[in-house]
């Protein structure tokens, strides 16, 4: 009689404590991803959001310098997380990735004058609006020695991308300057530089197998015949979670690092708990003395 005796309530509690318990779990672990079955099919998307709405600017060369060496620095202000690219005379030299709110670079300008602008894109490589144009000059003084036509590197790529552990294959041009050509690739990992020897210009390429996920500043040195120097900055990308101690090891990987704890749920159901078990054992006691104070039959 007595085990009978207030087992509504605490059937109650323990059924309050186990619901508790499955609304503080993470959800990954109550329902799993379905997996593939046999004869099923998958769709994927892409949600297509606003492009940028804010410029780039460039800092740093100011407008009217001029250079008598390669490569010189371009950097200014961006918004974190995007991809900024650098146009001379409306063509592509080089890319960055933004920072903490600023980018930094390394470019080879083209002789004479050049017309840079800095454009910013997101991951669905969305443009944002031009920034101001900053006018420099180079005077390449390699012309004076008989060189006829200025070596320059460039690529239809600012950024390029692959899994970890498999090969990413980058297509690189190789632009005037005499023959044959040397490449020095630096692919921003900590591995030694990648090394290239190539008879002729035009397309090339170049490829790298990143060890851990990441974004990384890839750097490409080039030097042809007659000792001319071309460089090119892009940004690779290994895919995939970024970890804190895979980071440590890399150069140039970005960690981003989220703990997400459950709180509200656990925070609402104690109380709930101890109150249910509370009102069960005074339903107990009270059935118990009504028994006792009852005739026996």
């Amino acid at each position: 009689m007595k085990q009978q005796i207030g087992r509504p309530l605490k059937l109650a509690g323990a059924a309050v404590a186990l619901l508790c318990m499955l609304a503080a779990a993470p959800a990954s672990a109550l329902i799993p991803p379905p997996g593939p079955s046999s004869g099923s099919s998958g769709v994927q998307g892409t949600v297509k959001t606003p492009a940028p709405k804010n410029a780039a600017s460039i800092a740093t060369p100011s407008n009217g310098q001029s250079f008598s060496r390669m490569p010189i620095t371009v950097s200014g202000l961006c918004t974190t997380g995007l991809l900024v690219k650098i146009f001379s005379n409306n063509v592509f030299i080089g890319s960055a990735q933004c920072v903490g709110g600023s980018y930094s670079l390394q470019v080879t300008l083209f002789d004479g004058a050049n017309e840079l602008i800095a454009r910013q894109f997101d991951a669905l490589d969305q443009p944002g609006p031009d920034s101001g144009t900053v006018t420099v000059t180079y005077n390449n003084s390699q012309f004076a020695g008989g060189i006829a036509q200025q070596f320059t590197l460039s690529s239809l790529y600012a950024l390029r991308g692959a899994n970890p552990n498999e090969q990413l294959n980058w297509p690189i041009s190789i632009n005037g300057g005499s023959a044959p050509f040397a490449l020095s690739v630096d692919w921003g990992d900590g591995k030694p530089s990648t090394l290239y020897s190539e008879p002729i210009g035009g397309n090339v390429t170049i490829n790298h197998t990143y060890s851990a996920a990441g974004t990384y500043t890839v750097i490409v040195k080039g030097t042809d015949k007659d000792g001319q120097t071309a460089f090119l900055q892009l940004v690779g990308e290994a895919n995939g979670a970024v970890t804190q101690s895979t980071a440590a090891n890399n150069k140039g990987a970005t960690v981003i690092v989220a703990t997400k704890v459950l709180w509200i749920p656990a925070a609402i159901c104690i109380p709930l708990i101890f109150l249910s078990f509370w009102l069960g054992r005074r339903y107990e006691l009270a059935a118990l003395r009504r028994h006792l104070e009852s005739p026996e039959e």
